[in-house]
């Protein structure tokens, strides 16, 4: 979770077209990153070493560069194998919370994830709502069937809301470690794995009887409108 350094100027050698716009992408993750998204094409281009109209030439628009810079950071480091593994039945709901959780903090808790995610709340950026909303279809909705399966409870419904805000709280008290480190700049806890282990322990203590609760009040509110 260290910090990742200022961006550098970009090397001068001839590059292929898909190297040059790798390379204005990660010092674009890295630009914004230390300086917000306020920050502007003309300065990025001259912080890499190229000049503005090259950097228009792969992105026509900073929207375009922004767009690029969210698939970056918050799309391609997705690891669709963690769905595989919250699915695997053959281990125990916890142990694969765990295992998942620790894979994940790994992605998110680090200098650039953080402060661009939370540049593009202050700047209005789509990215948080966008990122969100691929969180539920991509992970809280699984979390929350399996936990069901796990509990007894019925998997067949849409999974409510409320289900949802729950796992949301999970993520959230991890995501705040990063906030912590480089936002505030306040220490972390030194064992990371046993943090995130505890941390899923107690979540798992208290999410299956409060979905419990709601599921029953769901039904209960359905057979009275049924009747």
């Amino acid at each position: 979770m260290s910090r990742i350094p200022t961006v550098k100027t970009a090397d001068k050698r001839r590059l292929e077209p898909k190297e040059r716009e790798l390379e204005i992408v990660r010092g674009a993750v890295a630009f914004f990153a230390e300086f917000g998204f306020d920050g502007s094409t003309r300065e990025l281009a001259a912080r890499l070493g190229i000049t503005q109209p090259l950097l228009y030439r792969y992105f026509p628009s900073k929207e375009a560069l922004l767009d690029r810079v969210y698939e970056e950071v918050y799309v391609n480091r997705w690891n669709k194998e963690w769905e595989t593994q919250l699915r695997d039945r053959a281990v125990p709901l916890e142990d694969r919370l765990v295992r998942f959780y620790r894979g994940y903090a790994k992605v998110i808790l680090n200098y650039e994830w953080v402060r661009l995610f939370m540049f593009a709340g202050l700047k209005g950026l789509d990215f948080n709502a966008r990122y969100l909303a691929f969180l539920r279809s991509s992970a809280f909705d699984l979390i929350a069937r399996e936990i069901r399966l796990e509990h007894g409870m019925p998997t067949d419904g849409p999974i409510l809301n409320e289900e949802a805000e729950l796992i949301w709280g999970l993520h959230a008290a991890i995501f705040y470690l990063g906030v912590r480190q480089f936002i505030y700049g306040m220490p972390v806890p030194d064992d990371l794995d046993a943090d995130l282990a505890l941390r899923v322990r107690a979540f798992l203590r208290g999410m299956p009887a409060a979905v419990g609760d709601l599921i029953h009040q769901e039904g209960a509110g359905q057979a009275r409108r049924a009747g």
